[in-house]
């Protein structure tokens, strides 16, 4: 992208090698996500309609619920140890699950036992993916400095789209030749393991590295941090955890909900599903990078504006659209918009970053991150569920709408903060700044 052509070469190779490890951990995570379809026939009983959609939620959710576990752990060794540590480490347990899941027996042959299995596999996942993201989000934003700063960052979440594509296609491409799943993760496995191995070569970020001098200089810094929020700090935490609630909603949406409807509506193969959900992920990696570069040029919270003001007229009229389509491909159109405009926190991850100290910074941005796919997964999945039973698509509404709206109170609130002028390095560690309260 000729935008970061201004960047550093040291610059360039970490943008470049972040991007390849996060292509690499969400070509891992979303393999299984897309290939459930058939898997979890394999590592779970077979049952009714709803019991088999309960338990396709379950297999998803297990993915994210003990994610702020983990978020507490590499916040821990984000912040006190370096940001390079957490993306190596995160990328090795992604290989090493890989591996496990590629041996791994099915509920044929050693009955429950499997179901556990894959299930603490699909949390190591989980936990690794969440680690790597924003890592490599606060890596970039600390060693890149705006308005560069923002598509580099945002190319992070091209690098994860394009891993689902990927995934997707090797979903694809397995169903369609008849091949042995096994390999897939064989694959996977391998180049994560490539990752692991490229990502040594980075360096710990300037900003930590600065903010670790300053520690050593003014004792006092630690003390100010572990200071408790105060009512400012506490009500751009909530905005943030709100922007990105919003996300886990559009995902499962569109590829899980969405993919149910192909199969039980228009009765779609699992192959005929993961080919239009393959489709579907080149809408939302194209999206993905025209926003990455739009945000060079456009401010990044406007970028959200506008986006939210084209999702939502679509999000009102969803549940009259579903009643009235008859076919796959009108229902892929309806997708297609849904995840492009899809409500995100790229590409302005790198303002909601800067407003956390440094040395909170992993810990809180992680921590609020887990929780919010822990949380928006398991209401959106099992939520899902029973609102359209009972309530058929218009239950849809009580999901979607609070969200869009929960998504425009954060924005505005992260637009008043962007009003206000930043400090010197040193506000950054002690998480004060003299023109402003956060």
């Amino acid at each position: 992208m000729g935008i970061l052509s201004s960047l550093k070469r040291e610059q360039k190779e970490a943008v470049g090698l972040l991007q390849v490890g996060t292509f690499l951990e969400y070509f891992d995570l979303m393999l299984y996500v897309h290939m459930a379809i058939i898997l979890n026939e394999l590592f779970f009983p077979k049952t009714d309609p709803h019991t088999a959609a309960l338990l396709s939620a379950f297999a998803f959710c297990s993915t994210y619920v003990l994610r702020p576990f983990g978020a507490l752990i590499f916040g821990y060794i984000g912040d006190n140890i370096g940001r390079k540590a957490t993306v190596i480490i995160t990328t090795m347990l992604m290989s090493l699950s890989c591996i496990v899941m590629a041996n791994m027996p099915t509920y044929a042959q050693i009955g429950i036992t499997a179901s556990w299995a894959v299930t603490l596999c699909r949390v190591i996942q989980g936990l690794s993916s969440m680690g790597e993201i924003v890592a490599a989000e606060i890596y970039l934003t600390e060693t890149v400095k705006p308005p560069a700063q923002y598509p580099a960052v945002g190319l992070m979440s091209c690098s994860s789209a394009f891993g689902t594509m990927v995934a997707l296609g090797v979903a694809m491409i397995v169903f369609s030749l008849n091949i042995e799943w096994r390999l897939a993760f064989w694959f996977g496995a391998s180049i994560a393991m490539v990752g692991t191995i490229a990502r040594i070569r980075l360096r710990e970020t300037p900003e930590f590295l600065q903010s670790k001098r300053l520690l050593n200089k003014n004792t006092s810094a630690r003390l100010l941090q572990n200071q408790n929020f105060n009512a400012e700090r506490s009500k751009t935490s909530t905005a943030f955890f709100l922007i990105y609630c919003a996300w886990p909603v559009c995902f499962y949406f569109v590829y899980v909900h969405c993919g149910n409807i192909l199969k039980f509506n228009f009765n779609y193969s699992a192959q005929d599903i993961i080919q239009q959900n393959f489709y579907v992920s080149m809408v939302q990696t194209i999206g993905y990078l025209l926003f990455a570069f739009l945000s060079y040029y456009i401010h990044p919270l406007k970028i959200l504006k506008y986006k939210l003001m084209a999702i939502f007229p679509m999000l009102l009229i969803c549940p009259y659209l579903f009643s009235i389509i008859n076919t796959g491909t009108q229902l892929f159109f309806i997708q297609s918009f849904l995840i492009f405009f899809a409500m995100t926190a790229a590409p302005a991850m790198p303002i909601f970053i800067a407003r956390f100290p440094v040395f909170k910074r992993f810990t809180y941005t992680s921590f609020i991150y887990a929780l919010t796919r822990a949380s928006m997964y398991v209401l959106t999945s099992f939520g899902l569920v029973y609102l359209t039973e009972s309530l058929g698509h218009w239950g849809l509404w009580l999901i979607l709408i609070p969200c869009a709206l929960s998504f425009w109170w954060g924005i505005k609130h992260f637009e008043t903060l962007e009003n206000i002028p930043k400090d010197n390095a040193e506000s950054f560690l002690t998480g004060r700044e003299a023109s402003q309260p956060f």
